[in-house]
């Protein structure tokens, strides 16, 4: 089976042609056509401006991806139609309708969070020979719009257990790099920073609340975080907000107060489910120290479990596990016409496609 996958959620113009064969996965061409430099000087996505380049990308960027290919015979559309930011959506799935008509194939839609979950499965595919031993899974996604935890009993059966109220982990990021005045996007540029910092040589003492980390609920809430950055950072001389050491220790204690609250309900949630995986997904799953913690922490207090991260590569918004989706949904007849198929920005992961 052929697939070729459009995403087109956020600010990448994403697309890939998969080839699956007897279980097998192969990544016959894949191409992530990035906006970050257009959108850095907005400090996060603007969203007319994203519609524009993913129109102007797309038809570019699928010649690349089918050349690269060999031209191969498509069985199989998949694209992303939710959730994200709306306008950017309508052009990935309207691009899909018109490309299904004309060489005639059908479409599966994809959930764009249940992508990033199936983003651990790229490096091998079973389909629906699948074992179920590692069910039931709690997965954290967690990015720059999303911030989801949710119980996994198979593949395709989810519940959302608890989702951030405000701003997503990702998101405080941003809002907390435009305050110290580093680069777009957030994430990576407080993780450098952070990595930077010495404690034994740091003049500052900042501690940053953990918001949520305690209440019964599974749910998270990032804005307070932010704005405790923010009234510290004004109380500061300029010099000092201008300081390395202050940049630097900033860094690695908001870093640190986001990877200790999604560490510690992700754990509480598989205690509880008495889960037998972890499978963690999205942008900010790329933040090594988070990474690194995660695993520890697992390790040590629910020993035994399996536990999922993607590919760096992958964890980031890309077209090979839409694909990847796709034909898991597509054992799971998932196919659709391509005149029903629309964007919904807001589609939640335990809806019917």
């Amino acid at each position: 089976m052929i697939i070729l996958a459009i995403e087109t959620s956020c600010d990448d113009t994403c697309v890939a042609i998969l080839e699956i064969r007897s279980g097998k996965l192969k990544i016959r061409s894949n191409v992530v056509s990035s906006q970050v430099k257009l959108h850095a000087k907005y400090g996060g996505v603007y969203p007319t401006l994203a519609k524009r380049e993913h129109q102007q990308n797309l038809p570019i960027i699928l010649k690349r991806v089918v050349k690269k290919a060999d031209n191969p015979k498509i069985n199989l559309i998949a694209v992303t139609i939710g959730p994200g930011l709306e306008p950017c959506l309508w052009v990935g799935v309207n691009f899909a309708k018109e490309l299904a008509e004309k060489i005639n194939s059908p479409i599966v839609p994809i959930n764009h969070i249940e992508a990033h979950i199936l983003a651990n499965f790229i490096g091998g595919v079973q389909g629906s020979k699948t074992k179920t031993q590692n069910f039931p899974a709690i997965c954290l996604v967690v990015s720059g719009g999303h911030t989801q935890l949710i119980l996994m009993e198979n593949f395709g059966k989810y519940k959302i257990l608890g989702e951030t109220r405000d701003d997503a982990a990702g998101e405080c990021f941003d809002k907390v790099a435009r305050i110290l005045g580093l680069d777009y996007p957030g994430g990576p540029a407080i993780a450098v920073e952070a990595a930077k910092f010495q404690i034994l040589n740091s003049k500052f003492r900042i501690n940053l609340p953990r918001p949520m980390i305690y209440q019964k609920n599974y749910d998270f809430s990032f804005s307070g975080l932010k704005t405790a950055v923010l009234y510290n950072f004004k109380n500061q001389p300029l010099k000092i907000r201008k300081s390395k050491d202050y940049i630097q220790k900033m860094s690695a204690e908001v870093q640190q107060a986001v990877i200790d609250v999604l560490i510690y309900k992700t754990i509480k949630a598989a205690k509880n489910y008495k889960a037998k995986t972890i499978i963690l997904g999205g942008g900010v799953t790329a933040n090594q120290e988070l990474r690194k913690q995660f695993k520890r922490k697992v390790e040590k207090e629910i020993p035994g479990t399996k536990y999922l991260l993607p590919d760096i590569k992958f964890s980031t918004d890309n077209a090979v596990m839409i694909a990847l989706t796709a034909y898991f949904n597509y054992l799971k007849e998932g196919i659709k016409k391509w005149k029903e198929i629309e964007a919904d920005a807001n589609l939640r992961i335990d809806e019917k496609i």
